[in-house]
């Protein structure tokens, strides 16, 4: 090879090496146009396959046409209210996915003579007014704010929530208002899109997108009756309660935790299916609570070396560790040693795919519970039991029937208990009103929303009359000693009214 023929060939493996340097360390500029692989021949098209991805997908239309239903939420904490010293339930309670997410400040929230607020979002499930978002959004507010996209902001009623699902539905004043459509995530595969808009660190209407990275995932016992959907959408704080879209502009889904070392996005984050959350609304909305199915066992994974003992032919199920005395499935003959494989048609793969199956179920509904026992498949018909119902779920709930009160100077408004809330909080009939508005002088005093006064000092009340009664004298100076029922405890409370609380 000569001397000019070498330079030639040197230059253009250096040209090569160059180019392909620069490819590896600069990534392609963001584009709405189709990616190489729709329009450039790949060996899979060159043989008349199709390629496995064609393009990229412009969330413009999507975006537009639902940002309008997305609102912005702020829970604020009045100053002087019970909320404003410290945590709302005690620590070893608080879920660690939510200590990671919010950081120290939600573990040693600060006090001090302020009001205090926190962000999140949610999304307009009806014309009227309904409005979907996290429990632990609103959880221990005084006051609900929505911003809407015209930056409108109106006062929510809290309708009712629901910790064990993280749901919380609120309710705004409002005719023909924007709404999403609802989809349905048990159609959702890993690998399809899905984006998120919400109000992450305040700022309103933003549009994060990223894939399906896996379904029915299990983030720990204080919520296992949600099947999670676990994605790499980008969330952060205010995220919470916004929703989560698939390409056919459809809600599937309710942003509401993340998985992080840091407490922000590490590539990691959960969304509650839609179904879970429709389930909830629709129980909200015409009982108050939410009812739970409840069979009584305690299960355990079935490990590979479970599985070669038991004589099955792979790790699947769910093995039973414990059953209740007098439970539903110890009624139907459920044994430990038994391996569940299968509870209302539905397949269990794994032992946390049992209590969101479960809790779907309404109590009452007879089932049949496919088991493993002695190498052999069994069939079981249960008859669902019901779960102890949430005490907080109630106290929320327990406001939304019935007109309230006006606000007097004691800053209260209250409502009529209904006989089933009676019974449900251990009252008796005709006892107490529960609190549907707080602020003011009560709201310092450390009295909450969804609390039932007993007592106006002395005098027994039972109704709203009865309670307008006893406070038609108060005015500013006076101190009232009130009687107040708050999970299942009573205790008193002192209310000081002020000049600035006429």
């Amino acid at each position: 090879m000569n001397t000019a023929n070498w330079m030639i060939l040197r230059a253009a493996v250096l040209g090569l090496a160059i180019f392909g340097q620069t490819a590896c360390a600069q990534s392609p500029e963001p584009t709405t146009t189709a990616p190489a692989a729709a329009t450039t021949a790949s060996p899979a098209s060159q043989t008349g396959t199709a390629p496995a991805v064609t393009g990229l997908p412009d969330f413009t239309v999507l975006v537009e046409h639902n940002a309008p239903a997305v609102v912005n939420i702020r829970a604020v904490i009045l100053a002087g209210s019970r909320r404003s010293g410290g945590p709302q339930m005690p620590q070893q309670e608080i879920p660690e996915f939510f200590r990671r997410f919010f950081g120290p400040e939600f573990e040693h929230p600060p006090g001090g003579g302020r009001d205090r607020e926190s962000g999140g979002s949610g999304f307009i499930i009806s014309p009227d007014g309904y409005i979907l978002t996290n429990n632990h959004v609103v959880r221990g507010a005084d006051e609900v704010r929505v911003t809407l996209t015209d930056r409108s902001e109106l006062i929510a009623e809290v309708i009712g929530t629901d910790p064990q699902t993280d749901i919380a539905v609120l309710k705004i004043e409002g005719e023909n208002l924007p709404t999403v459509r609802m989809g349905q995530s048990s159609e959702l595969k890993p690998g399809q899109w899905v984006i998120a808009i919400g109000s992450p660190f305040s700022f309103d209407h933003s549009v994060t997108a990223g894939v399906i990275s896996a379904t029915g995932r299990s983030v720990g016992q204080s919520q296992q009756y949600v099947p999670f959907i676990q994605t790499d959408v980008a969330i952060n704080p205010g995220n919470s309660g916004g929703p989560l879209f698939n390409l056919n502009g459809e809600v599937v889904g309710i942003n509401s935790q993340i998985f992080s070392g840091t407490g922000g996005y590490m590539g990691i984050s959960f969304a509650i299916p839609i179904e879970v959350a429709q389930n909830v609304v629709e129980q909200l909305k015409t009982d108050g609570r939410v009812r739970r199915g409840l069979i009584g066992v305690r299960v355990q994974p079935v490990t590979r070396e479970f599985a070669q003992s038991l004589g099955l032919e792979r790790p699947a199920g769910a093995l039973i560790a414990e059953v209740t005395e007098d439970s539903a499935a110890g009624k139907a003959g459920a044994m430990v040693g038994d391996v569940i494989l299968s509870f209302n048609g539905r397949a269990i793969e794994t032992s946390n795919d049992l209590p969101p199956i479960v809790g779907l179920s309404r109590p009452g509904d007879k089932v049949a519970m496919e088991v493993w026992r002695d190498g052999r498949r069994r069939t079981l018909n249960v008859t669902v039991g019901e779960a102890e119902a949430d005490p907080e779920a109630i106290a929320a709930a327990s406001t939304q029937d019935g007109p309230a009160s006006g606000a007097n100077q004691l800053g209260l408004a209250v409502q009529e208990l209904t006989a089933e809330q009676r019974e449900r909080l251990g009252l008796e009939s005709g006892q107490g009103v529960v609190i549907a508005r707080v602020s003011g002088a009560a709201a310092r005093a450390g009295l909450a929303r969804g609390d039932v006064v007993l007592r106006v000092g002395r005098t027994d009340v039972g109704s709203v009359r009865d309670f307008e009664r006893a406070v038609s004298d108060v005015g500013p100076g006076d101190s009232v000693m009130l009687l107040a029922r708050r999970d299942q405890s009573n205790a008193f409370y002192t209310i000081t009214i002020r000049d600035s609380d006429r």
